[in-house]
């Protein structure tokens, strides 16, 4: 989760004196930190690549293991540890950051011209997470947009004497957040909006 601290560990309990360690990110291999502990080498590369981790990498430099503090979302990808001594050794880490999900809105539609009641489940700047609609523990709907720029909504139309359960979640894959509901409150305003407006309708005619 976004914020959180990850621990990528090395599984060395004591790094030899003549072992070069290095840990690279990403597709290009930035080198982000380095241990020598025969040259007394021991570094963070927080300007690389683009600064993404300025002041938010600590090395161990007795294992080598490494920790990002404060992660981000940018931080996603992959970690690769090489050691060089006696002999070369690798490992690979795949990391996901995910953001922290914000709780859907749900609002009505009265401006729409159906019979039914018109519902949108809204949530803002979210990437990598899904909106659904359920009713009951059953998926009616699912949008899934990556882009911090707009809006993501999901509509529902249900009738006024609907007796169903309904709620909107925005999940991810660690974590949701979901929003009941409650069809007579949310509903009730725009239904005697929408019947009046009928009665006026209908006395014109006479």
């Amino acid at each position: 989760m976004e914020g959180d601290s990850v621990f990528l560990y090395s599984d060395v309990t004591e790094i030899n004196e003549d072992d070069d360690l290095l840990w690279k990110f990403g597709t290009e291999n930035s080198l982000i930190a380095k241990i020598n502990r025969e040259k007394q080498i021991f570094s963070t590369y927080d300007d690389v690549p683009d600064g993404r981790f300025r002041d938010r990498l600590k090395l161990d430099n007795q294992t080598g293991s490494l920790t990002i503090t404060n992660t981000r979302t940018s931080d996603s990808g992959e970690y690769k540890l090489d050691i060089f001594g006696a002999e070369h050794s690798s490992k690979t880490f795949s990391v996901s950051v995910y953001a922290q999900l914000r709780t859907p809105i749900i609002t009505r539609d009265c401006s729409s011209s159906s019979s039914n009641c018109s519902l949108l489940c809204s949530v803002l700047n979210v990437c990598d997470a899904t909106l659904s609609w359920y009713a009951g523990i059953s998926v009616l709907s699912s949008i899934s947009v990556c882009d911090l720029s707009i809006s993501l909504s999901l509509p529902l139309e249900v009738e006024y004497q609907d007796k169903n359960t309904y709620s909107c979640v925005l999940n991810n894959p660690i974590s949701n957040q979901t929003t009941h509901l409650d069809i007579n409150t949310l509903c009730h305003t725009c239904a005697g909006t929408t019947a009046l407006m009928i009665y006026f309708l209908q006395s014109q005619c006479l």
